[in-house]
Order: structure tokens, then sequence, then C-alpha cells
């Protein structure tokens, strides 16, 4: 049983030099992930207790990047003082990933791995699923290695796209096929997940949903903000009870 899907891994691994190339194909990614980073360090410290003003705010927590590409969640969470590991099924993401780590000074351990294959149980305080879930073989599998991976009252986020006419106007016929900005057959509208399967996937694995929150793209100033809007991309922030 498996979690890697190789057709997506290869879809990746094929654009692996452009990671850390703002203008490159993972573009779109670079615009997202601000907000991205904004929601997780707020939901961390609300839910850890973390001071706004303490230094190295992340410094006692363990976090596990699932399918971290080259390390663009990674790296600022290193920088926060979060001790991170980082997984990806394709060895050319991770090839990336240590060199950028190393050129910006980071500490991060990056694996050649997938979230079934690591040794560690109950290992991480968060788990960080991010745009992810939509490309593995097996979901419930992953799922369930998720929960072996993380501490009990530990956090997860999981970020994916809704399964909605909406989606697949705006993330594959918009996104792929006329703006470009990703490449055609990134995505397969089918493996897209309603919020509502999302959770009862999560639950069946003891995971408690603490917010479901949307990310909306907003095309007059070019950025992504937080949203009640669900119909396209969305991320669950859920603790392991």
């Amino acid at each position: 049983m498996t979690t890697i899907n190789k057709e997506e891994i290869q879809k990746f691994s094929s654009l692996a030099e452009e990671w850390w190339d703002v203008k490159g194909k993972f573009k779109p990614l670079h615009m997202f992930n601000p907000i991205r980073i904004e929601y997780i360090t707020q939901m961390i410290r609300k839910y850890f207790k973390i001071s706004d003003q303490k230094i190295n705010p992340f410094n006692e927590l363990k976090i596990l990047d699932i399918g971290c590409g080259g390390g663009l969640i990674s790296e600022p969470m290193a920088r926060l003082g979060a001790k991170v590991t980082g997984i990806d099924a394709s060895e050319k993401n991770i090839k990336i990933a240590k060199i950028h780590s190393q050129e910006s000074n980071l500490k991060i351990n990056y694996l050649n791995s997938s979230p079934e294959r690591l040794d560690e149980r109950e290992e991480f305080d968060i788990i960080l699923n991010l745009e992810v879930i939509e490309h593995v073989e097996d979901v419930e599998l992953y799922i369930k290695s998720c929960n072996k991976l993380l501490k009990k009252n530990g956090l997860m986020f999981t970020a994916t796209l809704n399964r909605t006419i909406t989606s697949y106007i705006k993330a594959i016929v918009g996104a792929e096929y006329i703006l470009r900005w990703l490449p055609i057959g990134t995505h397969d509208w089918n493996k897209f997940l309603r919020p509502e399967e999302l959770e009862k996937k999560l639950s069946i694995e003891n995971f408690k949903t603490i917010e479901v929150k949307g990310l909306v793209f907003n095309p007059l100033n070019s950025k992504w903000k937080k949203s009640d809007n669900l119909s396209v991309n969305y991320i669950i922030c859920s603790s392991k009870v």
C-alpha cells in the first residue's frame, strides 16, 4: 500500500528546477504562499498560546511538511524557529530544497519519503498538508499515516481544492488552459474533495475540525485573502484527539 502516485510525482519532478523562480511555473504558488503562511502562523500561535512578542516563537515545535516541494513553506517555518522536517516523494524536489536551504543558511531535515514510510511515531507537533492530498494515490492511507506521525493534541493543516463547478472553471479551465498559470494536467478535478468529505475522512482517523477557511484570489490586486467562500481553495485546521 502506498500514497505515492507515480504520474503525479513525475509531473512535479519535471518542474523541480523552477521551485524558487518567482516568475516561473510556480509563480501562482509564490503568490499564494503569503496568505498560507499568515493563516498557519496565526492558528499555531492561537492554538499553542504563543506570544506575538516572542523571538523565534516556534522554537519548541516540531513541524512535518508533507509534499514539501522545494521548501516554500518549510523555510518560513524554520525561520520562525521550528524544527522542520520536509518530505517529498520526488527525489528531485528534495535535492532542490536541500540546496536552497543551505544557501539560505537554514537547518531543515529534508527526506525523500512519503508519510507511510517514515519511522517516526507521534513525533510531530504540527503537520502541514498543503495542496498535496489531491495528488496522492490513497487518501485514507495518507490520513491514517498522518495520524501516526502527529502527537496527541497536535495540529494539522490540510489545504486542497473543492470539487465544484466553480473550481473546475477557475482552477482547471482558467488557471491551466486560459491563463496558463499552471501546466495543463496539473490537477484532476475528480480528485478534488468537498470540505464535508474531507472532514469525514479526518474524523474517522480521530481528527477534530477546529476551523475551515476559504482562500480566495482577488484579480484586482493579484492577492489572496481569507474568506468564508469554500468553493475553490480551502484549508482545514484540525487537532488529533
